[in-house]
């Protein structure tokens, strides 16, 4: 069965590349597309749709600030396309949907808004949930109290960055600082077992099931 994944950029494919081979799931780098910002992975899920002989699509997209309308704007789409049985709200452990009974042209295709699915934030927001345990737990609290305790007049990031600033000062204090996200979870600087993750991880499986 030939699978499709889109992300919206490099950071999301690694990510998603990095927990992939860790848990098992055995997604190849040529199988999940980098699109380039949302604009564009919303008119490459029609693409694909329409074009490709893949048996599932995966949808990985963050809610940003308005989760309500990022899943309207996936929604609106698959209707569009056939679908006939999209739910109003994504699911929290994710959403996959058949193609409608006796349609053996639609590919099944599943989406997962970032964080959580429930509530905003991005694909940052998603990895503080990688975070080790113990004994790294109270590093991490004390990388967000400083990220809390900046002086509001010294803020210099928006309120929705909130997520990327805390992952980055996490990454920052390791003993190789600053190493992108796919690198970090070889390194073990990020758990790619974490608990957490595993509805993320279940959503996969279940999406790219033979």
């Amino acid at each position: 069965m030939k699978r499709v994944l889109l992300v919206e950029g490099r950071d999301d494919k690694h990510v998603v590349l990095h927990i992939s081979q860790n848990r098992g799931i055995g997604l190849g780098e040529d199988e999940i597309i980098c699109c380039g910002g949302i604009e564009r992975l919303l008119e490459r899920i029609r693409v694909e749709i329409k074009n490709t002989k893949a048996g599932a699509i995966g949808v990985v997209v963050d809610a940003d600030d308005n989760l309500p309308s990022r899943w309207t704007s996936i929604r609106d789409r698959l209707c569009q396309a056939g679908y006939d049985c999209v739910p109003t709200q994504p699911c929290r452990t994710g959403t996959v949907v058949s193609s409608p009974p006796g349609d053996s042209v639609l590919p099944r295709i599943g989406v997962w808004v970032m964080p959580d699915n429930d509530t905003g934030g991005t694909l940052e927001d998603f990895l503080t949930l990688l975070v080790p345990s113990h004994p790294a737990n109270s590093l991490f609290e004390h990388a967000q109290r400083s990220v809390s305790n900046i002086p509001d007049d010294a803020v210099l990031f928006p309120t929705r960055a909130r997520g990327k600033a805390l992952i980055h000062t996490w990454l920052a204090w390791q003993e190789e600082p600053g190493k992108p996200y796919g690198l970090a979870i070889t390194k073990k600087f990020l758990d790619a077992d974490a608990p957490r993750v595993d509805d993320f991880v279940s959503w996969l499986r279940s999406l790219f099931a033979d």
